[in-house]
């Protein structure tokens, strides 16, 4: 076997490997979203994946890397919706972005009630997950609003106090689903269209965006 078949071969291996492994990914998140975390053994999550529980072990090393990894996943694709829809306006994409966080919600609730709360007790490594959604959010919505990702202080801190009363609203909402995703929607960007006119009166430099 030449070294153009090894590589070709290589690549392959690995491309099944990435593939079984988010296979595995998504059996968990499946699993998690109704048992809880310590109702599931390896052995459990073994014979829902139809793997050998060894593999399950291989890719993750144990129970908690396997629930990490799920999260993390979780964690990505939320954030890849804070970055999305770089061509629109500015309002329509603050909009798009909320949507877009508000859909994920819906229908990745357990994956979404981790995140934000910590996941299992206080994980710390779960908590950074969450910071790094908040950091994503923070800088789509500085750029959206006044063109810059750096933040004065009192700038940052109201914008996460909106943040936290997104998350909030979320949780509560995923919980009753007594509201249109639309409903949501507007009423959690206009509740920032009024955190940035808070902003703008005590930051000369940060002025209110016209509305949409």
């Amino acid at each position: 076997m030449n070294k153009t078949q090894q590589r070709g071969r290589s690549a392959c291996t690995t491309d099944r490997s990435q593939a079984r492994r988010r296979d595995l990914i998504a059996v968990g998140r499946k699993l998690f979203a109704d048992t809880s975390y310590d109702a599931l053994s390896m052995d459990d999550i073994a014979r829902h994946a139809g793997v050998a529980k060894g593999l399950i072990y291989y890719y993750f090393t144990n129970k908690r890397g396997y629930y990490l990894a799920i999260i993390e996943d979780a964690v990505a694709q939320l954030a890849e919706r804070a970055g999305a829809a770089q061509e629109l306006p500015p309002y329509d994409r603050v909009r798009h972005t909320v949507d877009g966080y508000l859909r994920y919600a819906q229908h990745h609730q357990a994956a979404y009630r981790a995140i934000v709360t910590g996941g299992v007790g206080f994980d710390a490594e779960v908590q950074a997950m969450r910071d790094a959604v908040r950091t994503r959010m923070l800088a789509t919505l500085a750029h959206c609003a006044w063109g810059r990702e750096d933040l004065p202080e009192l700038a940052r801190t109201l914008l996460i106090g909106w943040l936290s009363g997104v998350e909030g609203v979320t949780l509560h909402w995923i919980g009753e689903q007594r509201l249109p995703r639309e409903t949501v929607c507007a009423l959690l960007v206009r509740g920032l269209g009024d955190t940035l006119r808070l902003i703008a009166e005590h930051e000369p430099d940060c002025p209110a965006p016209p509305a949409g």
